[in-house]
């Protein structure tokens, strides 16, 4: 494998649209159409990915050697030896400098979210990882400061809703990624990942049910608050909910059912019920805040 391939593969391209939580801010504050903060919010896509991907070298070279014995992972170029670990260093060092630096250019307090975000991956592949629930939780606060970045880069206020329902939304996806991997491991699973000898199946199950409900909740109350009502002039926002229901209940589905649920970016291009209902939302949703 050519170097560059090798690269570009280890900054893990299919984990960047998580990234696309920055748009929320620009969505939801009615803003979609406008071109010079649509395009700072591309920038800061662009310079969270770069973040991101420096972040997925970082790991890899952190955890080469138990990836060695991971069916999937044993992939990586790292872990099969197909990219040096100095040069992985080196190129993880350069690209999280350069996102960095090219975020200072577009916003003062979005260059902070963004110092803060590669903190927390950094020191979630470092330390957080490896401690119980305290793992979940800082995957879902990568989340929330994804939509934190896209609200000051455009320097537009956020919903406390929007950001409750993202990290509850990001928390569900985490611990059904937990569950998938205790599944895909068994009796095995704390050897390859520590942090999941501290989990079983019957408590990550309740974590599962506990947030399953706060964040249908959580979203119906936003839909239904004179914040929201009052931001958008309509009270037609909650004709969304039974979308949302939907994708929750189809993504328990495909967890329990099919046994899947440990790679959300996949599920996200190759369950067509769950992209219907996705789109749905999305089409209906834009049409009432919009139109």
């Amino acid at each position: 494998m050519h170097l560059a391939a090798a690269l570009f593969l280890s900054t893990r391209p299919r984990q960047w649209p998580k990234n696309a939580f920055v748009f929320a801010a620009l969505l939801f504050s009615k803003n979609a159409f406008h071109l010079p903060m649509l395009g700072k919010t591309i920038a800061g896509f662009i310079v969270l990915c770069l973040i991101t991907g420096a972040t997925y070298l970082f790991n890899d070279i952190i955890d080469r050697h138990q990836d060695r014995i991971h069916p999937e992972k044993s992939k990586r170029p790292v872990a099969a030896g197909l990219l040096a670990v100095p040069i992985a260093a080196f190129a993880a060092s350069l690209i999280a400098i350069a996102g960095v630096g090219l975020s200072l250019p577009l916003d003062r307090r979005f260059f902070i979210v963004a110092l803060v975000y590669l903190a927390l991956q950094l020191g979630y592949s470092t330390l957080l990882k490896r401690i119980v629930i305290l793992d979940v939780l800082a995957i879902t606060t990568g989340f929330v400061l994804r939509v934190l970045a896209g609200g000051v880069i455009i320097n537009v206020g956020i919903s406390s809703w929007l950001l409750v329902c993202t990290f509850l939304l990001a928390l569900f996806l985490a611990l059904c990624k937990r569950r998938h991997e205790l599944m895909l491991f068994g009796d095995g699973a704390g050897t390859h990942r520590s942090v999941l000898g501290d989990y079983s199946i019957p408590l990550v199950d309740q974590m599962i049910s506990v947030t399953t409900a706060s964040t249908v909740l959580a979203y119906t109350l936003y839909t239904m608050s004179e914040q929201t009502i009052a931001k958008f002039g309509t009270e037609r926002l909650v004709y969304t909910v039974p979308f949302v229901v939907y994708g929750i209940f189809r993504y328990l589905y495909i967890v329990h059912i099919r046994k899947e649920g440990g790679s959300p970016e996949t599920i996200l291009v190759t369950d067509p019920p769950f992209i219907a209902g996705i789109l749905l939302w999305a089409i209906t949703a834009g049409a009432i805040i919009y139109f």
